[in-house]
């Protein structure tokens, strides 16, 4: 079992900035690819970002590529979402994942967070 507690959403002005963290307790973080997701009312789950088990390999959406970096630190067991020139369109709620490899589809994940909102005015 890993269990995942996300945090760091907020309110912020559309082009600002956030970083989201994922606390993982449990069975050894490096055995896992995490992921982030989000989901905003009335839409599916959408793939926002992933990162190997090594930290070596990362992918986004395109819709998020080169505005947000995931990250690992093995030592606090955290995985972290840095969101820069966020939109209105970034609203959503924002969840971490953990699973098998960094995969962008959410079936491929064991393991996931509570989520943290985060809402950006225009």
């Amino acid at each position: 079992q890993v269990h995942l507690v996300d945090s760091g959403g907020g309110l912020v002005q559309a082009g600002g900035s956030l970083r989201l963290s994922c606390a993982a307790s449990g069975r050894t973080f490096s055995s896992f690819a995490m992921a982030w997701f989000r989901q905003a009312p009335g839409k599916e789950r959408e793939f926002v970002a992933a990162i190997s088990m090594s930290g070596a390999g990362t992918r986004y959406a395109d819709s998020v590529k080169g505005r947000f970096t995931i990250s690992r630190e093995y030592a606090k067991n955290t995985v972290y979402l840095e969101m820069n020139r966020l939109k209105p369109e970034d609203t959503a709620s924002y969840h971490c994942a953990a699973g098998r490899a960094a995969w962008s589809t959410p079936s491929q994940y064991d393991y996931w967070g509570q989520g943290t909102q985060v809402t950006v005015s225009s």
